[in-house]
């Protein structure tokens, strides 16, 4: 599967564009829309066709990470939503969340109920993690169906 145009926008939503590297709310050196890695350092600007390229590079290695971890049939909604969830927090995250282990059980609505959970950094409630998460939740819970 892959994102559809709704699960990039929101996560270009959510994530932003910066074309000069800056550090994240716990540290992680970041540019473009979300990206990190070592290729990303104090100093380091990109242009706009570089950020595109380093988010369709990221896309497709997030949505096979979640296509490799979710064992159930899922919605094109709820793909995007776990892609948008998984491009924030990691696919290691992911892995060992009760959200995953829920869904693989066929528990729909219980991995929904745990987005709202993943709203901290550094061990402090975000606000605009608040709001991806509950955006994300609500995503998951469209009527695309399973």
């Amino acid at each position: 599967m892959q994102v559809s145009q709704k699960g990039v926008a929101l996560i270009k939503q959510f994530e932003g564009l910066r074309l000069s590297a800056y550090q994240d709310a716990v540290g992680v050196w970041t540019i473009g829309y979300g990206h990190t890695g070592a290729d990303v350092r104090a100093g380091r600007t990109i242009d706009q066709a570089k950020a595109g390229q380093l988010l369709a590079a990221d896309l497709a290695r997030f949505e096979q990470g979640v296509t490799r971890l979710v064992a159930v049939d899922v919605s094109q909604d709820q793909f995007d939503a776990l892609v948008c969830f998984s491009y924030n927090l990691g696919l290691g995250n992911l892995q060992s969340s009760t959200l995953l282990r829920l869904l693989n059980t066929g528990d729909y609505a219980g991995a929904a109920a745990q987005f709202p959970r993943w709203n901290r950094a550094g061990g402090q409630v975000l606000a605009g993690l608040t709001r991806r998460r509950l955006a994300e939740q609500s995503l998951f819970q469209s009527k695309g169906g399973a």
